[in-house]
């Protein structure tokens, strides 16, 4: 629906814009500075932690059960626990603002596999709000979560963000020490000077969108890309597409998804967003299902083909494609793969493809 879309345009790039300003004005913890010392509660999963050691990457996200995002944002950084643990890094997802602290240690459980790094409950003792919330989040002026920061070899504040924003190649430079603090540091304080002005130019965006006034919404996109760092221009990928697809122009929609594709080959929760979004998106006039399908399976390959969901959106696209019985073989995988919460409607799914009909998509 068009109000979804909207919604989802916003939301990425909300997103997109706030990657980079790491602080608000009133933030007293920034990028170059010294990692405040963790004041965890129980440790719900994993080693504790209890100080950073010299040499090593921590990344502390912060997150909680309610919060959907967060829920996508986990198995990215299982993923990025998995893939770069050898070299020293190590993943806390740091709960916070826990609305009830006993769903947490059930729904770890429930997420298994892709959820294997450190899971830390806040430290309420003294304080209500929590003494990492207060003592991270608050101080860095972060409002929202999911939100990661990373921690470089020397206990230096290197990155702060929301974690799908967290490039490898940044990463990497972190972890091998090569990363340029003090550049990073100069470039997020510049980014807190533009904050408002970002903001303002976001709202012009939304309001030219909400309109379908294409051109005003690519003017307002194009001035939000100049205040923002170079490194960060990709992000405002998924906007431009939005606005493409408005404008009845899907080649070049497309070839924006494809381009946000092959820069995120590692992300499976943006490969299944992207070919969920090409075969279900409505009022599309023209449906690419050759990408889809390419981008589909690049999420289940990212996702080790242990995804329900990515293995769910590959077998609508398949049957769409006209691969009825490739669908059926793969849609079977995900009904086995699924949690009990989602089992019968992946099998209802199934059901549909066996009797030849294409399910409404959600």
């Amino acid at each position: 629906m068009k109000n979804n879309r909207l919604k989802w345009t916003m939301a990425w790039l909300a997103v997109a814009i706030c990657a980079g300003l790491a602080q608000a004005r009133a933030a007293t913890l920034k990028v170059g500075d010294a990692a405040p010392k963790l004041q965890t509660g129980k440790w719900v999963q994993g080693d504790p932690v209890k100080s950073f050691d010299k040499g090593k990457t921590y990344i502390v996200e912060f997150w909680a059960t309610w919060c959907g995002p967060c829920r996508t944002t986990i198995p990215h950084l299982n993923d990025l626990h998995k893939k770069y643990e050898k070299k020293g890094l190590v993943v806390i997802g740091q709960d916070c603002w826990e609305r009830d602290e006993s769903k947490v240690e059930p729904f770890v459980k429930q997420m298994g596999e892709k959820m294997t790094y450190r899971v830390a409950m806040d430290d309420k003792s003294e304080d209500e709000a929590g003494a990492m919330a207060k003592n991270w989040m608050a101080a860095a002026g972060q409002s929202g979560i999911p939100s990661a920061f990373v921690v470089d070899g020397a206990g230096k504040i290197a990155w702060i963000g929301h974690p799908m924003t967290l490039k490898d190649k940044t990463l990497e430079q972190i972890i091998e020490g090569t990363y340029d603090l003090k550049k990073a540091a100069d470039e997020a304080a510049e980014e807190v000077k533009n904050q408002a002005q970002i903001r303002t130019l976001s709202q012009s965006f939304g309001k030219a969108m909400r309109g379908e006034k294409w051109d005003e919404a690519e003017t307002a996109l194009n001035d939000i890309s100049k205040l923002m760092p170079e490194d960060q221009r990709d992000n405002l990928i998924m906007p431009r597409a939005q606005i493409a697809f408005g404008k009845k122009d899907y080649k070049a929609g497309y070839k924006l998804y494809e381009q946000m594709s092959d820069n995120n080959k590692d992300n499976a929760g943006l490969q299944n967003r992207l070919a969920w979004d090409i075969a279900t998106k409505e009022g599309l006039e023209e449906r690419d299902l050759k990408l889809a399908e390419k981008i589909a399976t690049r999420g289940v390959e990212a996702s080790k083909s242990k995804d329900a969901a990515i293995l769910d959106t590959l077998a609508r696209v398949q049957f769409m494609s006209g691969q009825k019985d490739k669908a059926i073989e793969t849609q079977q995988k995900a009904v086995d793969l699924a949690d009990e919460d989602r089992k019968d409607d992946f099998r209802k799914t199934l059901d549909s493809y066996k009797a030849g009909k294409l399910p409404k998509g959600e």
